[in-house]
């Protein structure tokens, strides 16, 4: 039986350098304190853990002072930053440049339409580390859309400026805009991503998914199709493992989302000649390997 990894599945560029940085300073101080789960995969927390990294929330950093705290890859909002220095806390930054650039160009819009009729829209998920803080660059006045009704409910008596959380889907980015365009009336282009209707309402759009993670939808579903089996690595918490896995199965329905190789069940092969094995952005390749021993074991 033919046992492939896919080798585009893996970290992305943002959670490499965010672990990178954490191991170099690990290596000098032995412990560090780090803003949320460096990575939403438990097992790769956890590695870190036994290496001296201790996660910890919001309400914990408040209490800390002279210390040096890692922000993660997901970014953070100004008032985390304030907070820090506020508490004389050291800052190692391993904010995505990507979330990165994104945060600037959201706080330039903010601070430009500050008091005009303009919705800031952002398409991601409510509650995810990486939207709180591209939120946080409107001091919270953003308003974030999760799926279709969502855009539905939007106010179109307003302008409207959309951009998207760095790893949601393309299709359903469009999808929104679609929606939103839709529903603006607004079939007149005046500019590249600029929309606006008769009543002179713009709505602006702005593609933000990253690339890396967009093209792992193409990718994965080719590797998806190739295997009778795929077997899909991710962290619960993944919300880019929750839809890379969602269009494996799409392609393929003998797609199996696990989280560590104990999860693997052996009638699952039955018959199968060869097996694929990918993962989330925020899955890291050892683990896959190990998910690959053990099948081969069986």
């Amino acid at each position: 039986m033919l046992v492939e990894i896919d080798e585009g599945s893996g970290f992305c560029f943002g959670v490499t350098t965010a672990i990178r940085k954490a191991e170099e300073e690990l290596a000098t101080e032995g412990s560090l304190y780090c803003l949320g789960d460096i990575v939403h995969n438990g097992k790769e927390c956890e590695r870190l853990r036994t290496m001296g990294l201790v996660t910890i929330e919001h309400p914990q950093m408040e209490q800390l002072n002279n210390v040096k705290i890692l922000f993660r890859a997901h970014g953070e909002p100004p008032t985390t930053y304030q907070q820090a220095a506020l508490n004389n806390l050291t800052v190692i930054d391993a904010t995505c440049p990507v979330v990165l650039s994104l945060q600037r160009r959201i706080k330039k819009e903010y601070t430009e339409s500050r008091g005009s009729d303009t919705q800031i829209v952002i398409y991601g998920k409510n509650g995810h580390a990486e939207v709180v803080g591209l939120v946080g660059q409107t001091e919270g006045s953003a308003i974030v859309v999760e799926k279709a009704d969502d855009a539905e409910k939007l106010d179109v008596s307003k302008n409207i400026s959309l951009y998207s959380q760095t790893t949601m889907s393309l299709e359903g980015f469009r999808q929104i805009v679609n929606i939103i365009s839709r529903r603006m009336n607004a079939t007149l282009q005046t500019g590249k991503n600029v929309l606006m209707n008769q009543q002179g309402l713009t709505f602006k759009f702005f593609d933000t998914v990253c690339r890396q993670v967009a093209n792992r939808f193409c990718d994965i579903s080719s590797f998806a199709e190739k295997h009778d089996v795929i077997i899909f690595v991710a962290g619960k918490k993944s919300s880019n493992g929750k839809v890379l896995f969602s269009q494996c199965l799409n392609v393929n329905p003998n797609s199996y989302l696990i989280g560590h190789p104990d999860e693997i069940q052996t009638h699952w092969f039955h018959n199968v000649q060869s097996v694929g094995i990918c993962g989330a952005t925020s899955t890291p390749k050892w683990l896959m390997e190990q998910c690959r021993e053990h099948i081969l074991k069986l």
